[in-house]
């Protein structure tokens, strides 16, 4: 009879991103800016002098490695915490062994993924372990600090901006992971690119998408980009409906129409479509942009935006997607101009500072008897019924100079209200002579 052998004979293999993990702060990539010996982190490093810090960048990019080799660099018990899981009780347990340490003359390195997922309270609990050098802390978020984070852990931590890698630096991961198993990808030269561009920046999950591959059946032939596309899946835009991405992205949609660039306009709008954003966001963002930075320009923008939003309550997706998609294009092609956007907020200080002056009795209307021995409506020129079509009357308040707050631009539509107004502003001064 045979031996009964156990039902796992050997360690699982470790995932290929996890055995390419550096194991020195040059053999990171894409962090130079941060990494090399005049930067701040090997500034840090070649002094021997950790501080605290916050590492803010994109999944994939190397914050967790990071920490580990500070950790490992400055002779630094490395003690990792994740916020999706932890809470105060945990943390008090590792303040306890970090204290325990320093007795001993040992310090830690509390690594926190995540830590924008801490509420305030246990934000505040590092505070005083960061403040007497208990803890090194370092951090690592994927969202906005000044947003995220209190400004007291702020005021005692440095933010180091992690970027997404770029495309040297996961090609360079690629080369590292055929180099370590020893085996190339059976991908040709057009599928390698399409493959770090499905990467998005992320090399963790360039790294799992290689392993994928390297585990196909071989036939022989180099995998194309179109049957690239059926071995690997194809990873979702990092996009956040209520956090930073969702702000960054309308804000830079709003700008490339304002630039009137079509183009890049339209690339924001597909970018915040396939991340998931409520179409009639946008919708409502494209009418605050027709009165806000078109104007009267064009007096059509509104009425394109209005409709493409009518459309697309009607058609709903994706159809209705290609009428939000016009008016973007419609509105970056438009001329702009924020006359009335000045003016309105030019009258509102206006009316502020005036307080309650009553409009002149002329323009007030005199339903009673007393009203009209008042003079309400007294001397009242009907516009329409002058030579001119125009009275040239004073319409602002007894006691109040005119004030000009409506100054339109040589853009657009609003060229031919330029040349209309100082038409008028001629005849008003001809008849107040």
């Amino acid at each position: 009879m045979e031996p009964t052998l156990p039902l796992f004979d050997e360690e699982p293999a470790r995932p290929l991103a996890d055995r390419l993990r550096p194991t020195r702060l040059d053999e990171v990539v894409g962090q130079d800016h941060l990494l090399t010996r005049d930067a701040p982190l090997g500034r840090m490093v070649a002094r021997q002098r950790l501080s605290s810090a916050i590492l803010w960048g994109p999944p994939g990019v190397g914050k967790t490695t990071i920490a580990r080799l500070l950790a490992h660099a400055g002779g630094l018990a490395f003690e990792p915490v994740s916020a999706t899981f932890s809470g105060v009780a945990d943390l008090r347990k590792v303040f306890a062994a970090a204290q325990h340490r320093r007795g001993i003359g040992q310090g830690t390195l509390l690594f926190v993924d995540e830590i924008h997922r801490f509420n305030r309270a246990q934000q505040d609990s590092f505070l005083p372990y960061v403040e007497d050098g208990t803890i090194i802390l370092i951090g690592a978020t994927t969202e906005n600090p000044s947003f995220e984070l209190n400004g007291a852990l702020l005021s005692r931590t440095q933010v180091l901006v992690l970027k997404r890698l770029d495309e040297a630096a996961l090609s360079t991961l690629l080369d590292r992971a055929e180099q370590l198993t020893g085996h190339p990808l059976r991908i040709d030269a057009d599928a390698r690119r399409a493959l770090i561009a499905m990467a998005d920046g992320d090399g963790r999950y360039l790294l799992n998408m290689a392993e994928q591959l390297q585990t196909l059946p071989g036939t022989g032939e180099n995998v194309d980009t179109a049957a690239l596309a059926h071995h690997v899946q194809q990873r979702a835009p990092l996009y956040d409906k209520a956090q930073e991405g969702h702000y960054n992205l309308i804000s830079a949609l709003h700008k490339s129409m304002r630039g009137s660039d079509p183009d890049a306009a339209l690339y924001w709008l597909a970018r915040m479509l396939d991340g998931g954003e409520d179409p009639l966001f946008v919708a409502r963002r494209l009418v605050r942009f027709a009165s806000e930075d078109v104007g009267i320009a064009d007096p059509q923008a509104l009425q394109q935006t209005l409709a493409a939003w009518d459309v697309y309550e009607r058609l709903g997706s994706p159809e209705g997607e290609l009428a939000i998609a016009q008016a973007v294009v419609y509105l970056a092609t438009a001329p702009k101009s924020i006359a009335v956007h000045r003016a309105f907020n030019a009258a509102h200080r206006a009316a502020r500072r005036t307080g309650s002056l009553m409009p002149p009795a002329h323009i007030l209307n005199a339903p009673t008897r007393l009203m009209k021995d008042l003079g309400y409506g007294k001397e009242y020129q009907y516009d329409p019924d002058t030579a001119d079509g125009f009275s040239g009357a004073d319409y602002f308040p007894d006691g109040m100079d005119r004030e000009t707050y409506y100054q339109p631009t040589r853009n657009g539509y609003e060229a031919q209200i330029t040349e209309r107004l100082r038409h008028w502003a001629a005849l008003r001064a001809r008849r107040n002579e």
